[in-house]
């Protein structure tokens, strides 16, 4: 007896990497359902093939999601049973599909996780680094401005923070972060994950920018990259850098008075002028 039931959206998690990591109820949902919404159906036909899973597939991915959802819905509530799988690892998470998700449960339909791989769940359970409480930033900004701009606004959070980036600008976002978030701050950057060239390394953030902008190797494949919350040491760097940037303020502009404080103290500029 199948155990897919019919006329419901199946999001299913698949590997990030190494592809036995599919698990066997992932395998046997893929099999059952009456098709499968893939990111990119050719990325996607080698991992069925692997695991023998002939179910036709559809294109879902951020260039037609949107025009494709009320067509997929409509076969939902007709009685078809719909897989939703991205390239790699768990749909929605920096991958299409929330459109359809949102479209289906609007609709009345069933949605069910078949939970599996999350690249940013794989790296923080590696990476040595508090994991109680964390936040998920997935990509930065390309634009340079724009991503220092965030890491500013991030820059005074407690909780480790865990961001996706391309390889050719990890480099460049290392060294804004040790800019922004200090030189000390713990970082751990998380590569190739389950992969032939899987590295997980953890150094200061100024250790960590200088290894990784020295060693080309560092720059390719897919990375996660993770960096602790602000902790005692930034508190009292912060306070220090408020009690400066009250003494400048009585002679400067406040924007100008946080920009001295912070490059006195090293504590971030955006938490001195806003606070």
């Amino acid at each position: 007896m199948s155990a897919v039931q019919p006329g419901c959206l199946w999001v299913v998690a698949t590997p990030i990497g190494h592809r036995d990591d599919l698990s066997a109820r992932a395998i046997a949902t893929l099999r059952e359902v009456a098709v499968i919404a893939a990111e990119d159906t050719r990325h996607s036909r080698p991992l069925l093939v692997h695991h023998n899973i002939d179910t036709p597939l559809i294109a879902l991915h951020d260039y037609n999601e949107r025009d494709a959802v009320d067509a997929i819905v409509r076969r939902m509530a007709a009685g078809d049973s719909v897989a939703l799988i991205s390239d790699a690892g768990t749909p929605l998470i920096s991958d299409p599909g929330f459109r359809l998700v949102r479209a289906a449960r609007a609709a009345g339909i069933r949605c069910i996780p078949v939970p599996g791989a999350c690249a940013a769940i794989a790296a923080l359970s590696v990476a040595g680094l508090p994991s109680d409480r964390f936040v998920f930033e997935g990509f930065l900004p390309a634009k340079a401005a724009a991503r220092r701009s965030r890491l500013q606004e991030l820059a005074g959070d407690a909780r480790t923070v865990i961001f996706y980036e391309s390889s050719h600008r990890v480099a460049e976002s290392l060294a804004d972060m040790r800019d922004i978030f200090g030189a000390t701050r713990e970082a751990v950057l998380a590569r190739e994950l389950t992969k032939m060239f899987e590295t997980v390394l953890g150094e200061p953030l100024a250790e960590l920018a200088a290894r990784v902008a020295a060693d080309p190797d560092q720059q390719r494949g897919e990375c996660v990259l993770l960096v602790a919350g602000r902790g005692e040491e930034a508190d009292a760097k912060l306070a220090e850098g408020q009690r400066i940037f009250a003494i400048l303020r009585e002679e400067l502009p406040p924007a100008k008075a946080a920009k001295m404080a912070a490059a006195i103290t090293g504590a971030p500029r955006k938490l001195l002028y806003e606070g």
